[in-house]
């Protein structure tokens, strides 16, 4: 269920080309790049091509049964996070940040990017398994950096798996056992953040959870509390 490709543009362009020219894209399958020359990051932000490091774009198919769409972002931060944790010696140092990032000592280990095309939803996830990209906002890190990097081809399947475990789970249990997963593996309440919602300058806040349809709640310095439905997420950490 796992193809791989020596280069291309984007995983996720791949599917959502194939999804509209009518393939026979079945949820559960996966498309790996060695090297993307064109992947991208949330708000179209340029993504690191770097071998070695783990670059690849499944679907899920959405009915209207199915939990909110946009939570398969928490769905696929949960399963990077059980991927990763059994290739660390210290886990309690890997989080979940909102909406899509997972950190490890406070800097960005992998990301997740969600498009839909249709019924179908492609979740795109990259992991820094061997390098870290340079990126002028936010700290970042590689599994690399703190000892050899672990075998791409044997983390992909990896992570298909928990992630077929999870988008399981969330079709049996729900948004609200989602959500119980997701923050007990997130930054700790009250940590401070800085949000830039759509359209808006820069609010600093801290984390209070999530709403029960997924956002982020901050709570504001005056103690009230604002859902962020939408926008970039930066730790103190990350920033310092």
């Amino acid at each position: 269920m796992i193809r791989t490709l020596a280069e291309t543009g984007s995983t996720n362009a791949d599917l959502a080309a194939g999804l509209r020219a009518g393939d026979a894209l079945h949820e559960g399958a996966w498309l790996v790049a060695d090297r993307q020359t064109a992947g991208r990051g949330r708000q179209g932000r340029e993504w690191f091509d770097g071998s070695g490091n783990f670059m690849g774009s499944t679907i899920v198919r959405i009915s209207p049964q199915d939990p909110s769409p946009a939570s398969l972002a928490l769905v696929a931060g949960i399963a990077a996070f059980e991927a990763v944790v059994p290739l660390l010696a210290t886990p309690s140092a890997l989080r979940l940040k909102w909406p899509n990032d997972l950190m490890l000592g406070g800097a960005k280990l992998a990301g997740i990017l969600l498009e839909r095309v249709g019924d179908a939803i492609i979740v795109g996830i990259g992991v820094n398994l061997a390098k870290a990209p340079d990126l002028p906002d936010r700290r970042t890190v590689a599994l690399g950096d703190l000892g050899p990097a672990p075998d791409r081809d044997l983390f992909a399947r990896a992570l298909a798996e928990a992630f077929r475990k999870e988008v399981e789970r969330w079709r049996t249990y729900g948004l609200e056992s989602l959500i119980r997963r997701w923050e007990s593996v997130a930054h700790p309440i009250g940590t401070e953040l800085r949000v830039h919602p759509p359209g808006e300058g820069s609010i600093t806040g801290s984390f209070n959870g999530l709403t029960p349809d997924g956002a982020l709640s901050l709570r504001l310095a005056d103690g009230s509390t604002r859902a962020i439905h939408a926008g970039d997420v930066n730790l103190a950490i990350e920033e310092g």
